[in-house]
């Protein structure tokens, strides 16, 4: 049982396990100490020194995010001396930092902005050190923008450690420390796999989602494009949280308002979700029983994940499912499949896809078998909060609009889709599936609470046709390794393999926890968006892929089975190892 330390902080009594530090001993009887480099994600680093505080009988002050509270501290984090020393140290940082707070894409959800207003500061105290440091947009999904930087550490941390990939690092000493792609290279070139982690955890506008709004806004507006879209399953999760409503599921909202915006089909992400398990799943039945290629089968949703397993783990190439994502067969579904139907121009139609990801962007041109409908199968992706940025431009009251229906032809689901959103979803929902295609009986349990909640390597066993089938998710890069090594353990010593199935998800928590999604988001967050999915998935009559209506109609109309020649040709594609990057 965890030792209690009793304390005091502004003379209020405080009881907290060994351990916690002073901000969070603060935060649990509602006093908040501000601070710019802390993140709930990540270790304290200390560096921006606001969160002062001052102990009883001692002359030092103490820094709240990094600092034990002892037994019998007695802490003050407020008074006029401390509150001006907090004053002078973000003028210091306003003193290197550029005064285009206006035409910034963080303006008005800036974390030293907000410090800012908090402590009035409205006139600048110290001389402007101008630094020009060029603006790096080489991904076209990701943007440095390392003028902006406030040194505070975040974004490394979160490259290097959380997600293992170290394509950031800082540069030079002193008042010249910048942050920059390891070896003042450009990020293109470097080995960032455009996961947008690191936007998702800068506090300014440093790290920023390449902005595609005004390219959607000009199809919009273009009365010879046929404009379409689809949501993914995270978004309907998080979208609340730009208007104040949190841990809501706004999915029939978001079809009112697409069509609003003008988008002439909305179509839903999970559709194509199901067609992915249909496809995968019949992948993993092909492994399990006539071995034509090797176990364990990798899932591949995820582009960021891809681009990271082409970069330093070729050696299991031949394990990735050959699965297009989602949001990619969709694309390629509605300037084929949806076109014919409907008599439509595909070379027209421009399909925008809204993402909780940042490295969508990259992926819709990531090799030529994105273009399998002969067009760019995805024309756009935007971002979460991209898509909210382009409601309160279109000036609509999105939480008042009322409910309505996809299309359903590309729009209706499962509630195995669903769960996509969330780390282990995947798994979940190819086990629903895979169980269907090998035995012709339906689960009598769908729900496989083994793989859900945000342990960083989930590990399970589950038996189908007789067959122990052992699995394992993964989610953030770095926990990666773990899984991968296991399995190359095992093959070399020529022993049973661990795992039959892998789900890997780039971002912590998933897509949910994906690169453009709202900011500040933490565990907490992950969970409740999480939850929003999988109550979801519940109260669907249809609760695996193989059971969509639309789905079989699709198959039955157009792609004849699972792995036809059709499907291999549209849903599928090819992986290509990179050379250069090697650990």
């Amino acid at each position: 049982m965890a030792k209690l330390i009793h304390a005091k902080i502004n003379d209020i009594p405080v009881e907290v396990n060994e351990g916690t530090t002073i901000l969070e001993a603060a935060k649990s009887v509602q006093i908040k100490i501000p601070t710019l480099c802390k993140h709930p994600d990540l270790p304290p680093s200390a560096s921006c020194g606001i969160c002062i505080v001052r102990v009883k009988g001692s002359n030092k002050m103490l820094r709240a995010c990094c600092t034990p509270l002892e037994e019998k501290m007695e802490i003050t984090t407020h008074d006029p001396e401390i509150v001006a020393i907090r004053k002078s140290v973000i003028e210091l940082i306003l003193s290197n930092h550029p005064n285009d707070c206006l035409t910034c894409g963080r303006n008005g959800n800036c974390e030293l902005q907000k410090l800012v207003a908090d402590f009035g500061i409205t006139e600048e105290y110290f001389p402007k050190i101008k630094r020009d440091l060029p603006k790096d947009d080489s991904t076209k999904a990701i943007i440095l923008e390392p003028e902006k930087c406030i040194l505070c550490g975040r974004c490394t941390y979160v490259c290097q450690d959380m997600q293992d990939v170290w394509a950031l690092s800082f540069l030079q000493r002193g008042i010249k420390t910048r942050f920059s792609p390891a070896g003042d290279i450009q990020l293109s070139e470097s080995p960032c796999i455009k996961c947008g982690q690191c936007a998702a955890h800068c506090p300014t506008g440093a790290i920023l989602e390449y902005y595609d709004v005004p390219k959607a806004w000009a199809a919009l507006q273009n009365p010879d494009k046929y404009c379409v879209v689809q949501i993914a399953p995270a978004v309907r999760a998080s979208i609340g949280e730009a208007f104040g409503y949190p841990g809501k599921n706004f999915t029939g909202k978001l079809y009112s308002l697409l069509r609003r915006l003008g988008f002439k089909a909305v179509f839903d992400t999970n559709f194509a979700a199901d067609v992915t398990i249909m496809e995968e799943a019949s992948e993993l039945k092909e492994r399990l029983l006539e071995g034509r290629k090797p176990l364990p089968l990798i899932t591949t949703c995820c582009p960021s994940w891809v681009d990271f397993m082409e970069k330093f783990h070729t050696d299991m190439i031949d394990n990735f499912s050959s699965c297009k994502s989602p949001h990619e067969i969709l694309g390629v579904l509605s300037k084929t499949y949806y076109a014919q139907k409907n008599k439509i121009d595909p070379s027209k139609i421009v399909m925008v896809s809204i993402m909780p990801c940042t490295s969508k962007k990259y992926e819709i041109g990531r090799c030529d078998e994105m273009h399998a409908s002969g067009y760019q199968d995805v024309d756009i992706v935007l971002t979460t909060r991209e898509l909210a940025g382009m409601i309160k431009q279109a000036g609509i009251d999105f939480i008042n609009l009322p409910d309505s229906e996809p299309d359903s032809i590309l729009g209706d689901y499962s509630g195995a889709a669903v769960i996509f959103g969330a780390t282990g979803g995947v798994m979940e929902a190819a086990v629903r599936t895979a169980n269907y295609l090998i035995t012709g009986k339906e689960l009598p349990k769908v729900d496989l609470e083994a793989v859900r909640g945000l342990e960083k390597v989930k590990e399970a066993e589950l038996e189908i046709a007789g067959k122990k089938i052992r699995v394992a998710v993964a989610h953030g890069m770095a926990n990666v390794e773990y899984v991968l090594n296991k399995v190359r353990e095992a093959k070399k010593a020529g022993k049973e393999l661990p795992y039959h199935f892998i789900e890997v998800m780039a971002c912590p928590g998933g897509c949910v926890g994906g690169g453009g999604q709202p900011y500040m988001v933490t565990d907490e967050v992950r969970m409740m968006r999480a939850k929003v999915l999988y109550e979801d998935d519940k109260g669907k009559a249809e609760r695996c892929s193989h059971q969509n209506p639309y789905v079989k109609q699709l198959y039955k109309e157009f792609l004849e089975k699972p792995l036809s020649e059709k499907s291999e040709k549209l849903l599928h594609t090819t992986y290509k190892g990179v050379p250069v990057y090697r650990k």
